[in-house]
């Protein structure tokens, strides 16, 4: 079986994050003639369901990197090369020297998902709660609550450009550890950044379904550093012409701009829909 793979921000997605309608009826048609798709995001589990929802996603999702997998078909989550509360301490600490905002991602057992942060917060970290808040999902607690046993999916945080690039330097010599950032859609003065287990990646995820779903081919589309793992274990990469440079230079081939339906424009002549 052919497997496609999306990333969703910048890649699946416009950039107000949404699924078009062009693009949304791409995906109905790939499903009636039984092309097998699925979403390899950096998103969390909660935000990743809430944007591909009702999108006939039915195949086992990856989440956060690779560190979450979802099977909706038996509501089942697996959780790989998570972040131990030991692991995590340097990042806290780096963060709250810069005093930037640590967003600790947890999930459970039973799917609960528990973002623990600092009491004190910054105007635009405000603001980012009360995001998450509006969203749901995601129960918000204080940092000070962090159970010792807790398995951290991710740490992300949202700051000056200045402050994030302290933080992602003061830690760079982590071998645990991998960071991915960009410009903040808040603000192109601000930063995001998330840190994960390096031992967690969206390549290993997939190598997994591979196994798993018995998949012949690996076709996967990405925008950023964090589809590099899996463009390398893919037998295709598409980049969207918005793509950082240095991943058009590894993908397969360049076709269209996220904001313009690129994937689907390109799934539609690849094939015949």
């Amino acid at each position: 079986m052919e497997l496609v793979v999306f990333d969703l921000d910048g890649t699946l997605l416009n950039d107000a994050s949404r699924i078009s309608a062009y693009t949304r009826e791409t995906l109905h048609r790939l499903t009636h003639n039984g092309i097998a798709y699925t979403v390899a995001t950096g998103r969390n589990l909660h935000s990743g369901q809430q944007i591909i929802a009702d999108h006939g996603f039915v195949l086992p999702h990856v989440y956060t990197n690779g560190t979450v997998i979802w099977d909706p078909r038996v509501e089942t989550l697996s959780l790989n090369n998570y972040l131990t509360v030991t692991e995590a301490t340097h990042v806290l600490r780096a963060a709250l020297a810069e005093q930037i905002s640590p967003w600790v991602n947890t999930v459970t057992e039973d799917k609960q998902h528990y973002v623990f942060h600092p009491a004190t917060l910054s105007s635009v970290e405000k603001k980012l709660l009360e995001v998450i808040r509006q969203r749901g999902g995601a129960q918000l607690l204080p940092l000070t609550e962090l159970p010792a046993d807790a398995r951290i999916t991710n740490i992300s945080m949202l700051g000056s450009a200045a402050g994030i690039d302290a933080i992602r330097a003061s830690l760079a010599n982590e071998d645990h550890l991998v960071s991915y950032s960009g410009v903040a859609m808040e603000s192109k003065d601000l930063k995001w950044v998330d840190f994960h287990h390096s031992s967690a990646s969206k390549g290993d995820a997939l190598n997994l379904l591979r196994q798993q779903l018995n998949i012949s081919r690996l076709i996967c589309f990405g925008d950023s550093d964090n589809d590099l793992s899996m463009f390398r274990v893919a037998d295709e990469s598409y980049a969207p012409d918005n793509a950082k440079d240095f991943v058009k230079a590894e993908a397969t081939a360049v076709i269209g701009h996220n904001n313009e339906d690129g994937i689907a424009h390109y799934l539609r002549e690849r094939f015949n829909l």
